[in-house]
């Protein structure tokens, strides 16, 4: 392998020079510094590490959320004959084991993971001791509380690195603000001359926006796509079933075209896709589950059906357009009315403050060391899995807690020989030992259970040798072994001088986040509202400012008219004596947030394990603001009281 990058991307992946900032971030990476990229989307962020992989001497391990941008990115480089692999749920054991070997060996030079994947004991074993060169981390801005997607598993994934001693750090995104882009440089330790940003303007993207009403919109829609030269097409809804009713209006009005959504089966998401990648002219219909990873230099128009949730969605999305430099069109039909079902979204995350302060008892009240399942954590106190592990990081951080190793507390193993067949495989004091394990495991008509913790007292040895005699028994293809039942580890550095005021003040970083992501969607429709240039804000919003007008947006142009007001529906004056016998029957509607979230058809853990969702009053005010409805619901329940 040549040590010029250049020629490297010329032989590997057939490139005559780089896209701009591309050079300066494999520059930084060789010579050993961490480095930030922030480049828009289409703008070349997965050849910074997939050129240094081939050039580097270890393993070069890729953090990205998001499964479909692995397979399509590994299924590239094999075409080019560059050996990555990823590892995830989808694999079967002797794919597993065969990514595995490939590590251990030092023949796979590229290995892609999810961040849930450092949750995994097995592979944090695994990789033990293997050179790491280059720790690779995509979707860089879910480290960012004030990012449009913050995941706390991404606080923990610079400690990762520093644990498994990677040489060096790549925080990539497409979306960082600023300050976001300073949280990441602080996160991943990464100095501020190192953070490499391109441009984010984009010229061949015209930004146009039609102001409409509910009723207009489908009219609006087929006028913007008939009025367009054919091309491939991506329809962006909020929900699932719009994406399906969309789909099947643009079908009977003679158009090509598609739903894809979450909801959907693997196989018929990834017939869709298929569909759309081969075809000059066809129109996906899709939530935001469309479009991460994929590589289709022609699309030539993005539509915004719904409004996006933040300008980050919005520069994401669009940025999927012309990434062949050819003109492309990014229509929004702005509607107000969506703000109602996206505001809801927000505040159906916020926990009620007495779920906060019932956490903060419970979390307090443990033994100094404890574990716990979040799920059952997360059911117990009805807050969601997502909002319950951002509290947890938020108590790490505050030096409260002190997060473990999560470890899996059931195990699972089936033998694919008899058992004296693998008992004969050792001798002595292990072959002692497998027999005490096996004696020890409850066994099914077809599977033996067994939880480790439990195990240690039996057969002696620790849980981790329990752990690694699984592990090589699979590998010899002895048992099937299967782990589940995660549980997280804590350890209380101190505990809370005043729980009440712990409690509140956590509570109160949740309306904050609240208003914060209600605040993106007012920044959206400000800039639909813009008699200025649309692009040059835009660009602004992520650092860059323009030196003149783009000329050819809504705005330049001057197609602006007056976006029509939120056609809000109202609360029945009859409701709350109707409603009244359903909220008796279910003590799970007994505060004001709870009641609201009912009556707006937003689910919470309590109520989904109440099983109360096809209650015929469930979502009855799904088209109400949720402030509206929850002033309704605390002056009804203390009416009521």
């Amino acid at each position: 392998m040549s040590n010029d990058p250049r020629m490297t991307l010329k032989q590997q992946f057939g490139f005559d020079d780089f896209l701009p900032g591309q050079a300066d971030v494999v520059e930084r990476l060789l010579a050993g510094h961490s480095t930030a990229a922030v480049f828009p989307t289409g703008g070349g962020k997965s050849l910074c590490y997939q050129l240094p992989s081939l050039m580097l001497p270890g393993l070069t391990l890729v953090v990205s959320p998001l499964i479909a941008l692995m397979k399509d990115q590994i299924d590239a480089l094999q075409r080019r004959g560059i050996t990555a692999a990823r590892l995830d749920s989808s694999l079967d054991k002797d794919q597993y084991r065969s990514v595995m070997d490939g590590i251990r060996s030092g023949q796979l030079r590229l290995l892609y993971v999810a961040p849930e994947r450092f949750n995994n004991e097995r592979f944090r074993q695994a990789i033990e001791g293997i050179a790491i060169s280059l720790f690779a981390v995509d979707e860089a801005h879910c480290i960012s509380e004030w990012g449009h997607n913050f995941r706390p598993d991404y606080l923990k994934l610079a400690g990762f690195a520093r644990q498994f001693q990677a040489e060096r750090i790549l925080a990539l995104t497409a979306t960082a603000t600023p300050r976001v882009l300073d949280d990441i440089c602080a996160g991943f330790d990464i100095h501020p001359e190192h953070a490499v940003r391109t441009g984010f303007y984009r010229p061949n993207l015209l930004l146009r926006s039609t102001p409409v009403r509910v009723a207009e919109r489908d009219g609006a829609l087929l006028d913007v796509l008939q009025q367009q030269p054919p091309g491939p097409t991506i329809v962006y809804v909020t929900l699932q079933r719009t994406a399906e009713q969309v789909a099947q209006r643009l079908e009977q009005s003679g158009l090509s075209a598609r739903a894809y959504h979450a909801g959907m089966k693997d196989e018929e998401r990834a017939s869709v896709q298929d569909w759309f990648m081969a075809s000059d002219t066809a129109i996906v219909v899709a939530t935001i589950a469309f479009g991460m990873g994929i590589d289709k230099s022609n699309i030539r128009c993005v539509c915004h059906y719904n409004l996006p949730k933040s300008l980050e969605n919005y520069a994401q999305e669009i940025g999927r357009a012309g990434r062949d430099d050819e003109p492309s069109i990014c229509h929004a039909l702005v509607c107000a009315d969506d703000l109602t079902v996206l505001e809801n979204f927000i505040y159906g995350d916020t926990p009620d403050a007495e779920s906060v302060r019932a956490l903060v008892d419970d979390l307090f009240a443990r033994d100094t060391d404890f574990d716990l399942n979040l799920f059952d954590l997360s059911a117990i106190h009805d807050i969601r899995p997502l909002v319950l592990r951002t509290m947890l990081t938020r108590l790490e951080l505050e030096g409260y807690l002190e997060g473990g190793t999560p470890f899996y507390s059931a195990y699972k193993f089936k033998p694919l020989v008899d058992m004296e067949q693998v008992l004969a495989r050792v001798e002595g004091e292990r072959r002692q030992f497998l027999r005490g394990l096996f004696d020890f495991a409850k066994k099914g008509r077809v599977w033996f259970q067994l939880d480790p913790a439990q195990a240690v007292a039996s057969v002696g040895g620790d849980r981790e040798r329990i752990i690694r005699a699984l592990d090589w028994l699979a590998e010899q293809e002895l048992l099937e072994v299967q782990a589940g039942g995660v549980r997280n580890r804590y350890h209380r550095l101190r505990q809370a001088e005043n729980p009440q005021a712990l409690a509140e003040e956590l509570h109160a970083y949740n309306l904050q986040r609240e208003n914060a992501e209600v605040g993106r969607l007012q920044q959206v429709l400000d800039l639909f509202s813009l008699d200025d240039c649309r692009a040059a804000s835009l660009a602004a919003h992520f650092g860059e400012i323009l030196a003149e007008p783009c000329g050819q947006c809504s705005g330049c142009l001057r197609h602006t008219v007056p976006l029509p007001p939120r056609d809000a529906e109202s609360i029945p004056e009859e409701l709350g004596g109707r409603i009244q016998p359903t909220i008796a029957a279910a003590d799970v509607l007994n505060t004001p947030r709870a009641l609201a979230r009912f009556l707006c058809g937003l689910s919470s853990p309590r109520l989904g394990r109440a099983r109360i969702g096809k209650d015929p009053f469930f979502g009855t005010l799904a088209g109400v603001p949720f402030p509206t409805v929850l002033t309704w619901a605390e002056k009804h329940l203390i009416s009521e009281s």
